[in-house]
């Protein structure tokens, strides 16, 4: 065999160094920046294991004990296990694991209850919503007939007398509740209450506060939603995926949504991830980082609005912090450049109203879950806020990078 000849047991170093080198930039850039993006995190080593497993290689088109191809007795082994472990984690009757991604799983749920053309009512994205949530750009908005809701202008919370008078209007199938950028926690009662009225299926997205709410440090939508959708890569701690929950009576139309009807093959080392982080979240430390989380969050939120920053809602009960900038005069694309060149990897967010274009916006997402997996704490929490401080009201980046630095060192990666 040539030396220019793929081998399959050649190192990734020694069979392609350029992708390898990308790589190990990637670890360099992860281990010397702080990620305050609301939607990463970092998976354990275990996680990151299973997910480069020879499991991989196996088609399993279908369901355990249902597969289209052979060979699947470990693979089924792996899926019931992910199932039941997730179950267990949230008490819900049944788990579909499958999706490859939160929007798959969205997708997927929105067929099952409301059917094509079907009748959707979300949160908008400007309001804190989700792109799937029914955005005309997205699946959602060009596959169902779409009305949303927002958010208070004084205060930037849920008004459900809208969300009640636009579902009695518009009589949804389904009514969504959860976001991607809504910092507070969701009624989710008074949400099923409005559904029930309208007769609508309630969808709860709980995608950013999963690991929370498996936690038990937020409110469960679980036993009052219809369906729940979710994805395991956030503050759920495990790789990239998607996951949805609901009831028996619900199981064949989620599961059939997913398979056979928003995607193929499942990738089973990405579900041997999720059951390697759904058993990291059943353990009791789990429930003490998450609690950790949330007040860190909070600390972020309160140490910024007491030095003259806007936070939306004035506070937060999860991880996200949303920073309305403009009364700060400064964008949250600047904002967001700012930062990378302190170390911080943040994100520009739209805010409730927002006059800026999305890849400008008016704000900045905020989120605490990566640096608590970190071993970060208030004392270092009351730091990185000081610099967001700092580079938003314009000093140079270079000026902070040694803080930033020096919290990368005293608290490495997992």
């Amino acid at each position: 065999m040539s030396s220019n000849q793929a081998n399959p047991s050649r190192s990734l170093r020694d069979q392609d160094p350029e992708v390898a080198n990308l790589l190990e930039r990637e670890d360099a850039r992860q281990s010397s920046t702080l990620t305050l993006i609301a939607s990463e995190n970092h998976c354990s080593q275990a996680v990151r294991e299973a997910c480069s497993s020879r499991i991989t290689d196996k088609y399993a088109e279908g369901y355990p004990g249902k597969r289209y191809y052979g060979g699947c007795e470990v693979a089924d082994q792996v899926e019931d296990l992910a199932r039941t472990r997730a179950a267990k984690l949230f008490g819900a009757e049944e788990a579909n694991v499958q999706p490859h991604s939160g929007s798959t799983a969205n997708l997927a749920a929105m067929v099952a209850l409301a059917g094509p053309n079907g009748r959707i009512l979300g949160m908008a994205l400007k309001a804190g919503g989700h792109l799937t949530h029914g955005h005309q750009k997205s699946h959602s908005g060009m596959l169902f007939s779409v009305h949303q809701y927002g958010v208070r202008g004084a205060d930037g919370r849920i008004d459900l007398d809208e969300v009640r008078k636009l579902a009695k209007e518009h009589q949804p199938h389904v009514l969504i509740a959860g976001g991607s950028s809504y910092p507070r926690a969701i009624d989710y009662a008074a949400f099923a209450s409005i559904a029930k009225e309208v007769g609508a299926k309630l969808l709860a997205d709980i995608a950013h506060p999963a690991g929370l709410i498996a936690a038990g440090v937020m409110p469960s939508p679980v036993g009052i939603a219809d369906v729940v959708t979710m994805t395991t890569h956030k503050t759920l701690r495990g790789p990239r995926g998607g996951l949805i929950l609901c009831s028996k009576e619900t199981a064949k139309l989620i599961h059939s949504a997913v398979f056979p009807g928003a995607q193929g093959g499942p990738l089973m080392h990405q579900i041997a991830g999720k059951a390697v982080a759904f058993g990291e979240a059943l353990q009791p430390s789990f429930r003490a980082y998450q609690t950790r989380v949330r007040d860190n969050a909070a600390a972020l939120a309160n140490r910024l609005r007491d030095n003259g920053l806007d936070i939306v809602t004035g506070g937060t009960d999860s991880h996200i912090v949303l920073v309305d900038l403009r009364k700060a005069g400064v964008t949250g694309a600047e904002a967001e450049a700012r930062a990378l060149a302190a170390g911080l990897s943040v994100n520009k967010n739209a805010v409730p109203e927002d006059p800026l274009p999305p890849m400008v916006t008016s704000g900045l997402r905020l989120g605490t879950a990566a640096a608590t997996t970190r071993g970060m704490g208030l004392p270092q929490i009351a730091q990185l806020a000081d610099v967001i401080l700092g580079l938003v009201r314009g000093e140079d980046p270079e000026r902070h990078r040694k803080t930033v630095a020096a919290l990368c060192a005293e608290f490495p990666m997992p």
